[in-house]
C-alpha cells in the first residue's frame, strides 16, 4: 500500500483571495498564482514516494458565481505545472449532503481506493477546519496551514504549519 499526502488547493498550493477574513478561490485562471515553495515541496513528497492528490471543495460552481470550465482550467494547470497525481473536486453547496464534500472524508477515501493508499499512514494538508476534518475523518495526520481566517478553527490537528512546505519538511523529517 501507498501514502500520500491530500493538499487542499485554495491556500495550500495556490494564494486564495481573502475578503472579510475568509479565503476564497482564484476568479480566473489568471489569478491563479502558485504559493511560494509549493514546487519545492510537492517536488520533495513526490522524491519520497508520495502520492500526491489534492482534494477540493468547489461549491461556487453550484452556486453559479463560477463555471466548472474555470475550475477544471485551473486544477489542469495545476496538474500541468506540479508533480500531482491527480485532483479531485467537489462541486456541491453544503445543502446538497454529498458525501465528497469537506468535511466529509468522501474525496479523500475516493483517491485511496483509486491509488491503493493507506490512509492511516497518510497526510492531509489544509488552511480550513473543514480540510483538518475530513482527514481525521478519513484517519490521516493533518497539517493546519494556519493563515488566522475569521471563521472556525480546526477542533484537533496534528501539526500547526504556516505553509505546504513546512509541512512537507515535518512530514519528510518523519521518515527519516
Amino acid at each position: 500500500m501507498r501514502r500520500a499526502v491530500f493538499l487542499d488547493r485554495d491556500g495550500v498550493i495556490n494564494r486564495a483571495f481573502v475578503k472579510n477574513g475568509k479565503p476564497y478561490p482564484p476568479a480566473s485562471l489568471d489569478e491563479l498564482e502558485i504559493l511560494p515553495g509549493v514546487l519545492e515541496a510537492t517536488q520533495a513528497l513526490k522524491a519520497a514516494d508520495y502520492c500526491l492528490i489534492v482534494v477540493t471543495n468547489q461549491p461556487d460552481v453550484a452556486r453559479g458565481t463560477t463555471t466548472k470550465a474555470i475550475v477544471d482550467g485551473i486544477n489542469d494547470r495545476l496538474l500541468r505545472e506540479l508533480p500531482l497525481d491527480a485532483v479531485r473536486t467537489c462541486f456541491h453547496d453544503t445543502l446538497d449532503e454529498c458525501e465528497c464534500r469537506k468535511p466529509k472524508p468522501g474525496l479523500l477515501i475516493a483517491g485511496a481506493r483509486e491509488f491503493a493508499v493507506e490512509l492511516r499512514n497518510s497526510f492531509m494538508i489544509g488552511d480550513r477546519w473543514r480540510d483538518i476534518e475530513a482527514g481525521c475523518r478519513a484517519g490521516c495526520r493533518t497539517c493546519f496551514v494556519d493563515y488566522g481566517y475569521d471563521e472556525r478553527q480546526p477542533a484537533a490537528y496534528d501539526f500547526r504549519v504556516a505553509s505546504l512546505l513546512e509541512a512537507a519538511q515535518i512530514i519528510l523529517k518523519m521518515e527519516s
